[in-house]
C-alpha cells in the first residue's frame, strides 16, 4: 500500500479526514493513478500511522477518509544513528541518502572537510538541501519509514566537531588505524550514536586528532579500502544488525 507522510495540520480530527497536498497530488494522480475509493497509508511523522479511503481528487488536493489509526512500526527502536558524511563527488550522496533511510539512519549530516573536492556557496548549498530532503522523504515512504530522516544544512569539519557532545558514542572512520566495531560496541552501551565518514582522499591526521580530542573513536574497517559513499552504510547495517534491526538478535 502506498505510503505519504503528512504535517499534523492535514488531520481534522473532527471529521476523521486527512487532506493531502503539493507533490503528494501529483505522485497519487499520475504516478500512482489512484481512484476514489483507493486506500493509502498516511503517516504523521511522529510514530501514528492512517489507513485511509481516498473520498475526492481535484487539480490541488486529495481528501480522504481516516478508516483507522495504528503505531508505525518502520522506526529502529534501539539506537538512533546519525551519518557526518564530508561531500563526495558526483551523485553519490544521493546513494548515501536514499540507501542509509532504507537502512534506518536517523539523521544526516553534511560537511566540508580539509580534502573534501566538491565546493558548494550558499545558494547552491541550499537548493542541493531541498534535493536531498525530497530523495529522504521518497526513501521514507517506499521503507515505511515511521519518520522522515533529518537532514542538515551543509556544515564545516569545525561545526560537525561542536555537535559531537549530543552523541553517545562517537565513530570515527579512520583508514590508517582504530578499533574494529564489534569491540567499540562492547565497549560502552549507547543510544545515540553519530558515524563520521570522510571524502575520497580521506581524512588529515590533524582532523582524526581532532576528532579523538572531542571523544570520538578510531574505527578501522579492515583490509579493504571502502568508497566514501559505501563506508556510511557499512557501519550503520552492522549496528542495527548488532541492535536487533535487520534480522539480527538484541544486544
Amino acid at each position: 500500500m502506498q505510503r505519504y507522510f503528512i504535517k499534523t495540520n492535514q488531520i481534522d480530527e473532527v471529521t476523521q479526514s486527512i487532506t493531502l497536498t503539493g507533490d503528494d497530488v501529483h505522485h497519487i494522480k499520475n504516478v500512482m493513478r489512484l481512484e476514489v475509493t483507493d486506500t493509502i497509508l498516511c503517516c504523521d511523522g511522529a510514530g501514528m500511522d492512517y489507513r485511509v479511503r481516498i473520498e475526492q481528487i481535484s487539480g490541488s488536493e486529495v481528501q480522504c477518509r481516516i478508516l483507522e489509526s495504528f503505531s508505525s512500526t518502520g522506526e529502529p527502536n534501539q539506537v538512533e544513528i546519525t551519518i557526518a558524511f564530508s561531500l563526495p563527488k558526483g551523485d553519490k550522496v544521493d546513494w548515501v541518502l536514499q540507501k542509509g533511510t532504507e537502512l534506518g539512519a536517523y539523521a544526516f549530516i553534511p560537511f566540508t572537510s580539509a580534502r573534501t573536492v566538491v565546493k558548494l556557496d550558499e545558494k547552491k548549498a541550499g537548493k542541493r538541501r531541498e534535493r536531498w530532503e525530497r530523495i529522504v522523504k521518497e526513501a521514507a515512504e517506499q521503507s515505511r519509514r515511521g519518520r522522515i530522516p533529518k537532514v542538515n544544512a551543509l556544515t564545516t569539519w569545525r561545526q560537525c566537531l561542536a555537535q559531537f557532545s549530543s552523541f553517545d558514542r562517537i565513530l570515527f572512520a579512520y583508514e590508517k588505524g582504530g578499533k574494529a566495531l564489534g569491540s567499540l560496541l562492547a565497549e560502552k552501551e549507547a543510544k545515540r550514536f553519530l558515524v563520521i565518514v570522510g571524502p575520497e582522499g580521506g581524512f588529515t591526521e590533524h582532523e582524526a586528532e581532532e576528532a579523538v580530542n572531542q571523544g570520538a573513536a578510531l574505527l578501522h574497517l579492515g583490509p579493504r579500502i571502502l568508497r566514501a559513499e559505501t563506508a556510511p552504510l557499512a557501519v550503520l547495517s552492522c549496528i542495527q544488525y548488532t541492535y536487533g534491526e535487520l534480522g539480527g538478535e538484541p544486544l
